[in-house]
């Protein structure tokens, strides 16, 4: 009797469950207890209460007592005030920063050691896979440049044709009107010379008309 008092007492030893069915179903039953463990907390003491829980599938689980978004407001308001207090960051924002810091500089890093391979340079140690990728890239950034090139050359061919066809039409515009304007003078001209010769024709016709006349008095006269 003594014995089985004593087993029942014996705490059993909290580790992880290795079988999945087995982890699964206690990690049901255990959501379902914690949630209504919550839900009796949040009605026997008027507290606002709000649980997050992610499986080891990465599923979302969640518990409010009101609404989960005004609960985090408050909790993120507090934290905050709490933060300006102190005059230091929280630990959880500190750490997300750090690891945003860390993988950046990764980044930077692995950035900075393609671009100098790009260039030739620390090749030192690369196996041929690694040699043979380096190269395609190098020949498919070629390829790109030189298609770039390309476009850019046909571009401006283009650009000249266009601007070569222009000039064309300008200039024949100019011949026309250097010619309407060289037949203007032409007609002007000939108009002047007519003009002037009609009345030469005219002045000298009037000139005449009393020599005529007065020859004619003459002759009566001596007749």
């Amino acid at each position: 009797m003594n014995l089985s008092c004593k087993m029942a007492r014996e705490k059993r030893r909290i580790k992880k469950i290795d079988n999945i069915t087995a982890r699964q179903v206690t990690f049901s039953k255990r959501r379902r207890g914690i949630f209504k463990k919550a839900d009796e907390l949040s009605v026997l003491c008027d507290a606002d209460v709000a649980l997050i829980i992610f499986s080891a599938t990465g599923k979302l689980f969640e518990f409010s007592s009101s609404r989960m978004k005004d609960i985090l407001g408050r909790y993120n308001l507090h934290a905050s005030n709490i933060n300006k207090v102190m005059g230091q960051p929280s630990p959880y924002n500190q750490q997300v920063e750090n690891c945003n810091l860390s993988r950046l500089s990764q980044e930077v890093e692995d950035k900075t050691k393609q671009l100098r391979k790009l260039r030739g340079e620390d090749l030192e140690g690369l196996n041929l896979e690694e040699l043979q990728r380096l190269e395609k890239m190098l020949e498919s950034g070629l390829s790109r440049v030189s298609e770039k090139k390309g476009e850019f050359l046909m571009s401006q061919i283009s650009s000249l044709e266009k601007r070569g066809s222009e000039l064309v039409d300008e200039n024949r515009r100019l011949r026309e009107r250097v010619v309407t304007m060289e037949m203007a003078k032409t007609m002007a001209l000939k108009e002047a010379v007519e003009t002037e010769s009609a009345t030469t024709n005219v002045s000298s016709y009037d000139s005449g008309a009393p020599l005529e006349d007065d020859f004619s008095d003459t002759s009566l006269k001596l007749g």
